[in-house]
């Protein structure tokens, strides 16, 4: 540590964002875990380095920095999809957007340099206003928990915790497993201790590892990808093509009992659908078909999800509520538009209007589905929120916007988790992929590659009995790490002020 805390700032600014880098390769599609956590241990000593507020804040800053611009480079894909209008704004996109994020850090690392003195403490004080920080961008500015601790875990039986804890309680542990053995190693005492976070992760890799499968019901699914390109899916010589492979994958088969369309499916706004649909309904011969279609009331524009009964009837609908800022809607769209800048995935106007709310759909014989479109997936408040207990998860997607790199696995990664921490199976409909019915313990049943057309049939699986996360949601944990932060505050006063 003392030789560390001898290097220049800028130095150990450039060796915090290099570690943040490598310890994003704990995502989806890599999946190294074991890179995270070490990355995570070498926080102590860059933490206790510092010897100002204004230090410490730009090392937490320049880590997260480094972890949000290797994890969300796929940022930059929606601004190539017309780069002769948008290209310019790619890399700026990515540079924001990562160092944006890294506030939340920096300033979790400036709190707890100026909570506590003792470096055990000071060391407790960063555990929990790291796990605050990622609270608050969850939640704060409509959220974008992108990129989040847990997600490191989603291949491995710890995953399973998330059902118990939710993703901000697997992320406190996370932090817990992987700061108190670099603390405990560059103090040189206590190691033993410090490793009872990272047993207990090893604990329930056996207690998980075997956990049983949900029986499977009568009830075939089946998910469409239609892999249309964003630079071509709008493209009037192409748009018929993509949705001819549609019909086509909906009629092919034996006839499943529920047909998923992925996102903005059908060529034509809902009003104008008739034809369509009537089509639609043909191939699916009986089954009920989901499908993502764009809709208008007036001058409002509403990006939809509709349910087709077996007779053809659309006896569900649903609007997104919660849109991608500067993607479906632009904060300050009035200043926005004056410049000429909408939403990037808009169609119309201004961007989409946001609908009502979370909401449950029913499906007939497969019961209530909690609807998601697209980004929606990413929060676990919102599949929270719903108004009663469904029988499954029901995903359609446009992951074209996230190019073919890391994107699109990363937003797979969230869906499995949203399944996991509500012991509901769901079935997730993508333009280009990753389509996937995934069991209640997150594990894939059934998917068609990123990047190629077809379609995947498979059985649901039953239900799990509520979990204690779909119960309870994040209180509990945010309730202890308040509790946390106020015994340290305590426990500060009592030794004396901090600097």
């Amino acid at each position: 540590m003392t030789a560390l805390a001898d290097r220049p700032l800028w130095a150990r600014l450039a060796l915090a964002a290099l570690l943040g880098a490598l310890g994003a390769l704990g995502l989806a599609p890599f999946g190294l875990w074991p890179l995270a956590l070490l990355a995570l241990a070498a926080l102590p000593a860059l933490f206790l380095a510092a010897t100002t507020p204004r230090a410490a804040a730009l090392t937490g800053w320049a880590f997260a920095t480094g972890w949000f611009a290797n994890a969300l480079v796929w940022i930059i894909d929606p601004f190539l999809v017309e780069p002769e209008v948008y290209g310019w704004m790619a890399p700026f996109a990515l540079v924001f957007m990562a160092g944006g994020l890294a506030l939340f850090w920096g300033l979790a690392f400036w709190v707890a340099f100026r909570a506590a003195r003792r470096p055990g403490l000071r060391i407790a004080a960063l555990i929990v206003a790291l796990s605050l920080a990622e609270f608050g961008r969850a939640y704060l500015l409509t959220g974008f928990p992108w990129a989040a601790l847990a997600q490191i875990w989603v291949d491995t039986p710890v995953a399973q915790l998330l059902a118990w804890i939710g993703p901000h309680g697997l992320a406190l542990l996370t932090l817990l497993a992987a700061i108190c053995p670099g603390f405990a190693l560059i103090m040189r005492r206590g190691r033993l201790l410090s490793l009872m976070p990272l047993a207990a992760l090893g604990l329930c890799v056996l207690a998980f590892a075997r956990l049983p499968e949900p029986a499977l019901t009568d009830h075939m699914v089946r998910v469409v990808q239609p892999n249309a390109r964003q630079d071509q899916k709008w493209d009037p010589q192409l748009m018929q093509v993509f949705f001819h492979r549609q019909i086509d994958y909906t009629a092919a088969g034996e006839p499943p009992d529920l047909v998923v369309w992925p996102e903005s499916a059908l060529p034509v706004w809902l009003s104008q659908a008739g034809p369509s649909l009537s089509r639609i309904t043909e191939a699916a011969r009986g089954a009920d078909v989901v499908l993502g279609v764009l809709r208008y009331e007036g001058d409002r524009v509403f990006n939809s999800m509709v349910h087709l009964d077996g007779d053809g009837q659309i006896a569900g609908l649903y609007d997104k509520y919660h849109l991608v800022p500067f993607g479906e809607y632009m904060p300050l769209g009035d200043l926005a538009a004056r410049i000429g800048f909408f939403g990037l995935a808009a169609q119309a106007g201004q961007g989409y209007s946001p609908g009502p709310g979370a909401e449950l759909m029913s499906l007939g014989d497969f019961g209530p589905a909690v609807p998601l479109i697209c980004y929606e997936a990413v929060f676990p408040q919102d599949v929270n929120a719903a108004p009663g207990r469904a029988r499954l998860l029901l995903q359609i997607t446009n992951d074209a916007w996230f190019g073919t790199w890391s994107g699109p696995y990363q937003h797979l990664a969230q869906a499995r988790m949203r399944a996991i921490e509500q012991g509901l199976p769901m079935v997730r409909a993508a333009n280009t992929g990753i389509s996937a019915v995934i069991g209640p313990r997150g594990r894939i049943l059934a998917s068609i590659p990123l990047g190629q057309a077809g379609y995947a049939d498979a059985k649901l699986p039953e239900p799990l009995p509520p979990t204690v996360y779909a119960r309870t949601g994040d209180w509990p944990v945010f309730l202890l790490l308040l509790a946390a932060a106020i015994g340290v505050a305590g426990v500060q006063r009592r030794r004396g002020h901090p600097k």
